[in-house]
């Protein structure tokens, strides 16, 4: 029997496949992807073609068996080496009528793949990261926005569209949620929260950032069906939430959601073009999308999460995978925060030296 949400009649059936890459930032969207799918009456069947190369202990990928049951999941090498005849091999001959790549970074055999099989619709997972905008902007970034050229991304657009098919595009920024594998982005908030150390951060702290939970990420990657015709028409959406918030912000948020009030809380603005960005995780200049075209050409509502509320679990699950223990390198901290200057800072000095004392040795 069809798997909730999921149609049998015949005159109804169309089959979804996912091809998911090994982990990293885009690691989670193939598995909440597929949740989604699972509830959508235009999908009838739904397959994961992941890259073996995942590690199947750690999430969202040791989470497959157990919610996604209904989910035929084929692991298999998805290398550059990788050519079609083999990709259709893996998948045992099957086609399907609606793909969504999360996994090549460059014109791919999954290209070549969907066009043989005449799909209804091909999605790719992009990445906002290929925008050149100006200094000014404007902010958040259209999808207009100038790209890179030669971004492998940039190209495997231009190969679909040569190919011809129906084709689709989305450019997410930063993504978490509950089964992410990684971390850099708001751990490096928490890191030095919870250890009492300044946040060095570039700018004013004004500057907007676009975090997106990955339920709702996938939920604008299966928004294409809500008007295929609409979405091929406009081709290229911007992929984030429709909250954003400051970098000083949320730093305050983080250290609420670690139970660390605001006052002991030491953000330490400082010229990144005359030190850089060091380790902090964003960009030292405005540098957002929002959802507004997702939002009117195919009916997004927005997003159904709130940093604000995932923080609080966020920090478990920081406290759980050791970032209370964990080693740091704090030597690029110390000389934007104290190193730089004469004499230095004695409190600031005192407190790096607890946690990478090397940095002083310097």
């Amino acid at each position: 029997p069809p798997s909730k949400g999921q149609v049998s009649s015949s005159l109804c059936m169309s089959s979804a496949l996912i091809v998911q890459n090994k982990g990293g930032g885009h690691g989670e969207l193939g598995f909440q992807l597929a949740k989604n799918l699972m509830n959508n009456e235009k999908i009838s069947s739904i397959t994961i073609l992941q890259d073996d190369a995942c590690n199947d202990s750690k999430e969202p990928f040791k989470s497959y068996a157990s919610d996604l049951k209904s989910v035929n999941v084929v692991k298999a090498p998805l290398g550059d080496d990788l050519n079609a005849d083999q990709m259709k091999s893996h998948l045992g001959g099957a086609t399907f009528d609606y793909v969504w790549d999360n996994a090549s970074k460059k014109p791919s055999v999954v290209l070549e793949c969907s066009k043989e099989w005449g799909v209804k619709l091909h999605t790719y997972v992009s990445s906002a990261g290929i925008y050149l905008p100006g200094p000014d902007g404007p902010f958040p970034m259209p999808e207009t926005t100038t790209v890179k050229e030669g971004a492998g991304q940039n190209l495997y657009d231009q190969a679909a569209v040569d190919a011809g098919f129906p084709y689709v595009s989305f450019r997410p920024q930063y993504i978490y949620g509950p089964k992410a594998n990684k971390y850099d982005y708001l751990d490096w908030f928490f890191d030095r929260l919870v250890r009492e150390l300044p946040l060095p951060i570039p700018g004013d702290g004004t500057q907007l950032v676009s975090l997106t939970n990955s339920e709702d990420v996938a939920s604008l990657l299966a928004s294409p069906l809500n008007n295929e015709e609409a979405a091929v028409q406009q081709r290229f959406f911007n992929c984030g939430t429709d909250q954003l918030v400051s970098y000083g912000d949320l730093a305050m948020f983080c250290a609420a959601a670690a139970g660390i009030s605001s006052e002991s809380v030491n953000l330490f603005y400082y010229d990144a073009a005359e030190l850089g960005k060091a380790q902090f995780p964003f960009r030292p200049t405005n540098f957002y999308v929002a959802p507004d075209m997702a939002k009117e050409k195919l009916g997004w509502p927005g997003a159904s999460h709130d940093l604000v509320e995932d923080l609080k679990s966020y920090y478990e699950g920081y406290k759980a995978r050791g970032g209370l223990d964990k080693k740091l390198s704090l030597s690029s901290d110390w000389e934007i925060t104290c190193g730089r200057f004469t004499p230095i800072p004695e409190y600031v000095s005192s407190i790096y030296e607890k946690y990478d004392p090397l940095v002083l040795e310097t």
